[in-house]
């Protein structure tokens, strides 16, 4: 056993885990006042429900058996390598690792994925949603969308550097994702654009709907995301070394210039460069440059991070076009900025990039891989949502809506003001 390598993936799996607090900052801060804590419970639902499916079940429907024996990755549809669940097959590993990390490292790395895969999707029903229901949609979206998902993608073996096994996204197809736009990003936001045509327009949707209750708040999520995505692009890596020093550089560079180019196309359009749009544009350039960050030099990196953040910034408006009420730009910046980003390598990407002289094959390989989890999330994720809605229904009452949610749903209050300090 390495310990600097258990050392490293057991520091990313940390730091990832730090995303989903700080993503209920990001979202906490772009609601109402009334609703902010449901806003955050949200993603803290999803950090507790998913910890414990992921403990149960999840890692052995995305990493038992190899990942090639069926569609979501187990020994038949229902064969799943008992010795995986509650994952007991990990913990005699941990006393006796086989590798250079106990397996139950990586297991806790990936955990943290699914949870901010779940959590990022709540932010497309801000102001509206049950958090029963979005408990119930989450734990039943994780088990037939997310864990399949990452199997497809996550789940590989490496000889010499080259993929002998694994998820038929990375094996079959040959698409590239190193640490997510696929899996987590594309999955998301295609979930995300599903929920909101479920629940519906908030009352009043127009542009300007709602201004953030609470700047600081999210700038103080974006920078706990950001400094978690060092775990999540370069932990990917699951080793110190140059890749992973590649990807670090990459998660610097390319969310700076996407930054530059949200607020360009802010000042462009309306005369201000907004902290909010700072804020949403290094994020764009976090997702943009998720799966490319082992793919991409740093300029490279930020080319598409300059992109990412322009064309991200553009896309938020597509809500208003079509008619859907995607509240905090999760289909804008994720589902956007993930098809952006996996795209990109087709093109420009060190050694396949069509620009390169590499050929086409590549980008073939990196639609096939991002549009078939964009139709497979979309449509299953609208079907939980539909269900859900019909029968217990998902979005909370009209006048519970419009009051705020959060006395009604948790019983709390996020300020208390004049006589109702304590």
């Amino acid at each position: 056993m390495d310990q600097g390598n258990t050392a490293f993936v057991l520091i990313s799996a940390a730091l990832v885990l730090l995303m989903t607090p700080g993503l209920a900052f990001f979202y906490g801060g772009m609601v109402k006042a009334k609703s902010v804590v449901s806003m955050m419970m949200l993603s803290f639902g999803s950090l507790g429900l998913i910890g414990v499916l992921w403990v149960l079940y999840g890692y052995a429907i995305a990493f038992s058996n190899g990942g090639t024996k069926s569609f979501v990755g187990i020994d038949g549809v229902f064969g799943i390598d008992l010795s995986y669940i509650g994952l007991g097959a990990q913990v005699e590993d941990a006393l006796k690792p086989s590798g250079a990390y106990p397996s139950l490292a990586f297991v806790a790395f990936q955990a943290t994925f699914a949870i901010i895969t779940v959590a990022l999707i709540s932010g497309a029903i801000a102001d509206r949603a049950k958090f029963g229901a979005w408990m119930i949609f989450a734990g039943i979206w994780a088990t037939v969308v997310y864990f399949p998902v990452a199997n497809w993608v996550f789940n590989f073996t490496l000889d010499g550097g080259k993929i002998v096994d694994g998820g038929w996204i990375v094996k079959d197809i040959g698409a590239i994702d190193f640490a997510g736009g696929t899996a987590v990003h594309i999955n998301a936001g295609a979930a995300g654009l599903a929920l909101a045509i479920v629940l519906g327009k908030r009352f009043g949707f127009s542009k300007g709907i709602s201004q953030p209750h609470n700047v600081p708040l999210t700038l103080l999520g974006t920078a706990l995301l950001w400094f978690g995505w060092f775990g999540f692009n370069a932990g990917s890596e699951v080793a110190a070394d140059g890749i992973a020093s590649l990807a670090f550089i990459n998660t610097i560079a390319a969310p700076a210039a996407a930054m530059l180019g949200w607020i360009l196309i802010e000042k462009i359009k309306h005369g201000k460069a907004t902290s909010i749009g700072a804020a949403s544009g290094a994020v764009a350039g976090l997702v943009a440059i998720t799966p490319a960050c082992a793919s991409l030099t740093p300029l490279w990196g930020m080319v598409l991070g300059l992109l990412a953040g322009i064309l991200c910034a553009l896309a938020i408006d597509l809500k208003f076009k079509f008619g859907f009420d995607d509240s905090l730009d999760v289909v804008g910046i994720h589902l956007v900025g993930g098809i952006v980003g996996t795209l990109f390598i087709g093109i420009f990407g060190t050694g396949v990039g069509a620009a390169f002289g590499f050929g086409w094959h590549q980008f073939i390989a990196q639609c096939i891989g991002a549009f078939s989890v964009l139709g497979y999330s979309f449509v299953l994720s609208l079907i939980i949502g539909f269900a859900i809605e019909k029968t217990i229904g998902f979005r909370v009452k009209a006048e519970d809506e419009i009051a705020g949610i959060d006395t009604v749903v948790h019983g709390e209050e996020a300020y208390a003001f004049g006589a109702d300090r304590g």
